[in-house]
Order: structure tokens, then C-alpha cells, then sequence
């Protein structure tokens, strides 16, 4: 299966991804408009693509001049194929794989360093009390992006306000912002 990045630097450019059984695409119309609504926010952002599956989502907002791009899976193939992709694209000096369920990973990780956090759980496996842990991570005034079907709901705590919603037919994009 490949995948295309869609605008940036690396526009056009094609990245291997998983097959569909380890991991689910985010569709280019769905990540075309979600990087539309983060315009500028993307700029000079440091970056965590959890769940992180081909890894586009990151390596698209590297493609569109974020800084610095770190990248959680825990399907080893998964992993691999992203590392193939930075490698391609020439990013590695930007760009961590880390090869972890992002559970595990976050109970090790230090918090708050994240301008821009997407997180793409399985629509089967939402992970809602995981996801819940990611907005530790993120800055001040930062955006946290939630990918999912639309079932359940991710409960907020303070200091984390939803600032949007989208629907693109099953998926739904929740948009959170840490307040400063």
C-alpha cells in the first residue's frame, strides 16, 4: 500500500506504509483538510505522531516546514517502514522512530515538549485513557489532533479545552489546545 504527501517540501513524493490489517490510513482527502485547518501551526513545530501507523501524518507536517518529528508505533513492520520513509525523504536529523506501544512510551517521556501532538489510535482500540495521558505532553497554548471513529469520547481535564470538531463520513478529527 503507498501513501502520498500531499503539500510541503515533499508534495507528491509517495511513502510506503503498512498493509491494512497491522494499521488504517488516515485518507489523503482527511489529512488534506486537517493540515488546511492547521495552516501555519505546523511551522517550526516540534511534533509527536502517536500511533503513528505509515507515518504520514508526521512526515506530512515535516513536509510543510515543522521543525522536529517523533514517531511512536509499536507494530514492528510498522516501525521499520517509517524509518524507510524518513530515510527516503532525507529527514533523519529531524525525525525519531520509537518502536513502543505509546502506553509504555509515555510513563518514560517528559512532559510538555510538544508544539503539535497527532494521535491516531486503531477504531477499534481508541485508547481513550491513553490518549488522555498525551495532553501531558504538549506546551502551553499547543494542539493535540485526535483521529477517531466517533464512538466514545475522550473525557477533557483541566487546562484542555476542545477548540473544533470535523467529520469526514466515519472519521472524526477532535481538535484539543492546552491553555497557556
Amino acid at each position: 500500500m503507498n501513501v502520498r504527501l500531499i503539500a510541503g517540501k515533499f508534495g507528491r513524493r509517495q511513502l510506503d506504509a503498512p498493509g491494512r490489517t497491522s494499521t488504517h490510513a488516515m485518507s489523503e482527502r482527511v489529512r488534506a483538510a486537517l493540515f488546511n485547518s492547521l495552516a501555519d501551526t505546523v511551522q517550526d513545530a516540534r511534533v509527536l505522531d502517536a500511533f503513528a501507523g505509515s507515518g504520514a501524518l508526521g512526515l506530512e507536517a515535516l513536509s510543510r516546514g515543522a521543525s522536529e518529528a517523533v514517531f511512536i508505533e509499536k507494530d514492528r513492520i510498522a516501525a521499520k517502514i517509517i524509518a524507510k520513509n524518513i530515510e527516503n525523504l532525507g529527514v533523519e536529523d529531524r525525525a525519531k522512530v520509537i518502536h513502543a506501544g505509546v502506553a509504555s512510551w509515555i510513563e518514560t517521556a517528559d512532559g510538555g515538549n510538544f508544539d503539535l501532538i497527532f494521535a491516531d489510535p486503531p477504531y477499534h482500540d481508541p485508547q481513550f485513557s491513553t490518549v488522555k495521558k498525551l495532553f501531558g505532553l504538549l506546551k502551553p497554548g499547543a494542539l493535540m489532533v485526535l483521529s477517531h471513529s466517533g464512538k466514545g469520547e475522550v473525557t477533557i481535564q483541566d487546562g484542555i479545552v476542545v477548540v473544533d470538531n470535523r467529520s469526514y463520513g466515519n472519521a472524526h478529527l477532535t481538535f484539543f489546545r492546552r491553555e497557556e
